[in-house]
């Protein structure tokens, strides 16, 4: 078998077999199959696509190129979710405790950012002594004890995807469904989980701009999944304007909370219902969609949800205190309100802007490796849809550094349009693909 041969076959829009595909994945895994080569393949199956089949064993192979997670040892059936990522999203820290606390194990690995805030792993690490750097026992005896943990993935994990992402990223290949889709789902079927349900976002915050990709991307995940045998949905939502009123890692923990707590923002709160009542019904739980609704409402009411995020901090050797002092969480030197400079309705918040300002504000990273400003980021007052006066305050800005505020105001300043009309609500979900 040689590489030329498999480039030239892509380049001229035949399928590959597995064990074609086994062949490239594991030589450039080990180095045996040189950059220019597979960054050429990786071209032609930009240009030419994947079929289903093909985009599955590609998953597949990059599996086999690292260590996969043994959950066998984990009562119950084990639901993983994951979100395409957006601007605001701390849907993780919210829906995990929430399902723990109904009887489903979670059994959560999570990742670092890179862009506008960090990752979930850096979120939780805004409560001081949060430690994510589990042992894979901890991890296992923390979820049969407790019924939840999260840890960091282990780069031994699907080894062959951070490699190709990084040829992918310097060659205008990234933006492929197929490539995307295989990148997400290799790491999610080594991850050990029976079910998996996603969370594909779209809008302007989001890495799909449009519904129609999104909604490619949704269905190609879930083809991937069950034809590997997992029990896999897609909840598409809507990134257009951030997810919720917080952008930045401890002010994200914060909302959280206070979601937990029953105190949360409406688009976050039923986006967490969603997904929880897809895993509800994954988990064989109930497929009654009101009966699920209601169960999860009452987790929340009740307080069993914030109490068993009390015990995942406890058991990760998190500081309590935070639970009753939220201000710990916001404890950035300065403050800058943000000023509206027009009256009327808010038309539209392009939430990448949001999230480049948050970026700039210091609480994300530009390249792997950077520190995170744990404190700095945005508290939205308004949303699309309200009604605000000129001079009122839109948002807060938090930070430590001085010299970012010009640019981080012009660009702020630049997410907002304006109305002098009422503007309509916009829908948090915007569809489901099983």
């Amino acid at each position: 078998m040689r590489v030329y041969d498999l480039i030239a076959k892509k380049r001229d829009g035949f399928p590959l077999s597995k064990e074609e595909i086994d062949f490239l994945i594991e030589g450039y895994t080990k180095n045996e199959i040189d950059d220019y080569q597979m960054a050429a393949w990786l071209m032609a199956a930009f240009i030419r696509g994947l079929n289903e089949e093909e985009t599955s064993n590609l998953t597949m192979s990059m599996v086999k190129t690292g260590k996969t997670i043994d959950l066998s040892s984990i009562k119950g059936v084990k639901v993983d979710k994951h979100s395409t990522g957006g601007v605001g999203d701390k849907t993780t820290i919210v829906l995990a405790p929430l399902i723990a606390s109904i009887g489903i194990p979670v059994a959560k690995m999570s990742g670092r950012g890179l862009g506008h805030t960090g990752g979930t792993l850096d979120k939780l690490e805004a409560i001081p002594g949060f430690d994510v750097n589990l042992t894979s026992q901890e991890f296992i005896e923390n979820v049969n004890t407790i019924g939840i943990a999260i840890m960091g993935q282990s780069d031994e994990i699907v080894p062959a995807d951070k490699k190709l992402y990084s040829l992918r990223d310097v060659t205008a290949t990234v933006n492929s469904i197929p490539l995307i889709a295989s990148s997400i789902m290799s790491k999610k079927i080594a991850s050990g989980a029976d079910c998996i349900v996603l969370d594909v976002k779209v809008g302007s915050g989001a890495f799909m701009k449009n519904y129609d990709d999104a909604l490619k991307l949704a269905q190609t995940m879930v083809q991937i999944g069950n034809m590997l045998n997992r029990k896999t949905i897609a909840v598409i939502s809507n990134m257009d304007q951030p997810l919720g009123y917080t952008i930045g890692n401890s002010l994200e923990v914060k909302e959280a909370i206070e979601t937990l707590q029953g105190n949360g923002p409406k688009d976050l709160t039923e986006l967490c219902l969603e997904l929880g009542i897809q895993i509800l019904s994954l988990a064989g739980v109930t497929s009654d969609r009101n009966k699920a609704r209601t169960i999860l409402v009452d987790s929340i009411n009740s307080g069993k949800a914030f109490s068993k995020f009390r015990q995942l901090i406890y058991a990760q050797k998190g500081d309590l205190n935070v639970l009753n002092n939220l201000d710990m969480l916001s404890q950035a030197a300065i403050r800058k309100e943000f000023i509206s400079p027009s009256e009327g309705y808010i038309k539209s918040i392009n939430a990448e802007l949001v999230g480049k300002t948050s970026l700039i504000l210091g609480a994300g990273r530009q390249k792997k490796g950077d520190k995170i400003d744990l404190f700095a980021g945005i508290e939205l007052k308004k949303k699309v849809g309200d009604k605000v006066l000129k001079g009122e305050s839109l948002a807060t800005l938090y930070f430590n550094n001085p010299l970012v505020e010009q640019e981080a105001i012009l660009t702020l300043g630049a997410a907002y349009q304006f109305s002098d009309l009422p503007v309509q609500e916009q829908p948090i979900i915007l569809g489901t693909v099983k």
